[in-house]
């Protein structure tokens, strides 16, 4: 992995996607298996990594990091509405982590962590209040579940080496060890169509 440190300025993206598309934003931990996951879903086009949630203008991984920019790691996912629904995005994102554990995703811990179901229409706050109210009455989660409903003013784009990190170190011991098993199991529990 390339550890050099990078500027991170100019890297706010436009909340606007292009035409005939949508965007959806969601933190659930390590961006690099959230991206991953995400993208193997029929009607997402892409995802980018980077940060939302917080304070902190422009801000870096080794700020992000430092765990008082109040940024979670987040994926910015582009998709097609007349594919898939905002609605199954929430699912996508309940079946792909814990969303019962504070600030914390497997080894992962700390506020740049947590889980944040991110919403920019109130329509699109209604759905993830209901999609949460849902999955909490599934039963499929032991414990309460403490997902943030949030929205989503800014967001910054993850430094280039964190783009695809998954298809480019597909043997590095972290994507090996998480990142592959999170998904593995994620293929199981989802319910809907993947690529």
């Amino acid at each position: 992995m390339d550890k050099k440190k990078a500027d991170n300025s100019d890297v706010r993206l436009a909340l606007k996607p292009p035409a005939g598309k949508a965007i959806a934003a969601f933190a659930e931990g390590c961006f690099w298996c959230s991206e991953h996951i995400f993208e193997s879903v029929v009607g997402v086009d892409s995802a980018v990594s980077g940060y939302a949630g917080g304070t902190t203008k422009n801000p870096t991984y080794e700020i992000v990091n430092t765990e008082t920019t109040g940024h979670a790691e987040t994926v910015l996912v582009y998709y097609n509405p007349k594919v898939i629904s905002y609605e199954e995005l929430t699912k996508v994102f309940f079946t792909s982590h814990d969303p019962t554990t504070e600030d914390r995703q497997g080894p992962d811990q700390g506020s740049s962590y947590r889980s944040i179901l991110f919403y920019l229409t109130d329509e699109e706050k209604t759905i993830a209040e209901k999609s949460l109210e849902n999955f909490e009455k599934s039963g499929l989660y032991k414990s309460p579940i403490v997902s943030e409903i949030k929205k989503l003013t800014e967001f910054y784009r993850a430094e280039g080496y964190h783009q695809d990190f998954i298809e480019h170190n597909p043997n590095q011991s972290y994507v090996r060890g998480v990142s592959i098993p999170r998904f593995e199991l994620f293929k199981k529990t989802y319910k809907g169509k993947l690529k």
